[in-house]
């Protein structure tokens, strides 16, 4: 009877924000058309935004919080002319003191994504429901209240680089000047700096998730923000790519194979693993001692190690030794060997984001390239329920809406990409003398994290991700220039049952966020290193 009468009064609660916050919503029409190609600009620099009220119910509390999707304008740091119109969607809990409130700010990565993924998938308050690893039907979707949110810990700002949402240069800037590496810190950084002002957050504990591209995206803008004094508190990194000289290492990958040749059971280890971190761990370390080895002796192959793959994988040593033992091979297509091998004879191929989901690979759907319009596996499952609803969610619950199409994915960004990167000591971490992408950011993180020794950063991959695979993260992480071990104590590396979005597995998401909440809870509860960031970020000013 009690716990009745107590669900009554939480209703009660709620009916009451809802009502209350109703009445102060404020929609927003933006007629401004926002064009996603490299030339394009746009002459508004106003900041417009849909303000609405809404609530959340988070281990029994119910939270109201404020929902403001429009935008902000970035300026060009030497001229303070404005720049650019960057779209944000941003959660804030209702009364809440900014000095004891974080602030968190999320993007995607691509480089040419939205955060699209990020806000619908991960810890803001509403998110989309999914069937992974399996594909999610045609509508109806549906959305849930997130029991997952991050809003008990932090306040959230989802960020859509020039180019992608209903982001754009602002004549006589073009698209293009914002679409490399250090030209989109230097953006986000003023978009950051920007916010900070405008809502009175400058003493406020500050963060950012990044995802894919934008971990690298992480990195540079971290010690970018240090460099203005503004120090950060923390950093997660979902699903890492710090490194681009190791992207396709077949050391890296070959522990993703494992992972998903034993989620389809086509491991030959026997008996067959039951713990998959244990077993993971011991393929680890064959892939770095004797795997890493029997690459080097090339073309003579040692039968114990063929042995030992053929086990691991669940591919046979006709075909490992076609491919000369490499994990990561591809076809002409740029498709994965291993990922289009491993359930060949049932038709079907895995996802490279997420090696749980397959998808037929027969007649005309093994002509699709996988590079088109999300028809990887795994993207394919979720695409349809992200797309329908976005655009329900941003113009009915969110009351912002436009003329304009919303660019969820710029592939013209990611080919106009300009990946020449200036690192803290001045080298070119970029582009070879040939123009190939070499980029190297990991660098850049262990500069922050070494001037900004109370900067905790949380690292976290699926296990089923060739994407981004999780060892190849460990061995970006180990590498990186961090000599001072009391300062790598500040990093926690992480994995989960889960693929390149960590999030759309529900269990690994709610560990995930278990994780996050130990994350801020030790940053914040450390109060000399946040009185420390803060003495830097007041002499720095806005």
């Amino acid at each position: 009877m009690k716990d009745g009468v107590r669900h009554k009064a939480r209703g009660t609660a709620r009916d009451k924000i809802q009502q209350a916050g109703a009445r102060g919503d404020r929609p927003c029409f933006d007629p401004v058309a926002y064009g996603n190609g490299p030339d394009d600009a746009v002459d508004d620099t106003s900041e417009n935004a849909a303000v609405t009220h809404h609530h959340v119910e988070l281990g029994g509390r119910v939270y109201a919080y404020t929902a403001t999707a429009g935008h902000m304008v970035a300026v060009d740091p030497g001229s303070s002319r404005p720049s650019a119109r960057i779209f944000y969607v941003a959660f804030t809990l209702d009364g809440a003191h900014p000095e004891q409130r974080a602030v968190t700010f999320f993007y995607n990565g691509g480089p040419g994504s939205s955060s699209v993924f990020v806000l619908l998938g991960s810890f803001a308050p509403r998110r989309i429901k999914t069937r992974m690893p399996g594909f999610t039907p045609p509508a109806p979707y549906a959305m849930e209240d997130n029991s997952d949110s991050l809003l008990d810990r932090s306040d959230l700002v989802f960020i859509n680089p020039v180019g992608t949402g209903y982001s754009a240069a602002i004549a006589p800037w073009k698209n293009r000047d914002f679409w490399g590496v250090d030209q989109d810190a230097a953006s986000l950084k003023q978009f950051i700096k920007r916010y900070l002002t405008a809502n009175g957050r400058w003493n406020s504990p500050k963060f950012l998730y990044g995802e894919s591209y934008g971990t690298a995206r992480s990195a540079v803008l971290s010690y970018a923000l240090h460099e203005d004094g503004v120090d950060l508190n923390g950093v997660t990194l979902q699903s890492s790519i710090l490194d681009y000289t190791q992207s396709g290492n077949p050391v890296g990958v070959l522990p993703t194979a494992a992972a998903d040749a034993w989620y389809h059971k086509k491991s030959g280890v026997r008996p067959r693993p039951r713990g998959l971190d244990a077993y993971l761990r011991k393929v680890c370390a064959f892939a770095q001692d004797r795997y890493a080895a029997a690459l080097r002796q090339l073309p003579r192959i040692d039968p114990a190690i063929l042995d030992a793959l053929c086990a691991y994988t669940g591919m046979d040593a006709a075909t490992l030794r076609a491919w000369h033992l490499d994990l990561a091979a591809s076809d002409a297509q740029g498709r994965s060997l291993f990922l289009l091998g491993l359930l060949k004879s049932q038709g079907l191929a895995l996802g490279a984001y997420d090696g749980r989901v397959s998808a037929i690979d027969t007649g005309i759907a093994a002509q699709i390239s996988p590079n088109s319009g999300g028809n990887d596996p795994a993207m394919t499952a979720v695409s349809g329920v992200y797309t329908a609803m976005w655009h329900s969610y941003l113009n009915q619950d969110l009351k912002f809406t436009s003329n304009s199409a919303f660019t969820d994915l710029n592939d013209q960004a990611f080919q106009h990409w300009d990946f020449g990167h200036i690192d803290p000591t001045g080298a070119q971490k970029g582009l070879n003398d040939k123009g190939e992408v070499v980029l190297y950011t990991a660098g850049d993180l262990a500069a922050a994290m070494s001037l900004n020794v109370d900067l905790r950063v949380l690292s976290v991959n699926g296990y089923y991700d060739f994407v981004t695979p999780f060892y190849q993260t460990v061995c970006d992480l180990r590498d990186m220039p961090l000599a001072n071990a009391a300062v790598r104590r500040n990093l926690d590396v992480r994995f989960y049952p889960s693929g390149h979005m960590v999030y759309l597995d529900g269990a690994s998401r709610t560990a995930l966020k278990a994780a996050l909440a130990q994350m801020y809870d030790a940053a914040l509860a450390d109060h000399p290193a946040v009185a420390r960031i803060r003495a830097l970020q007041a002499a720095a000013g806005p």
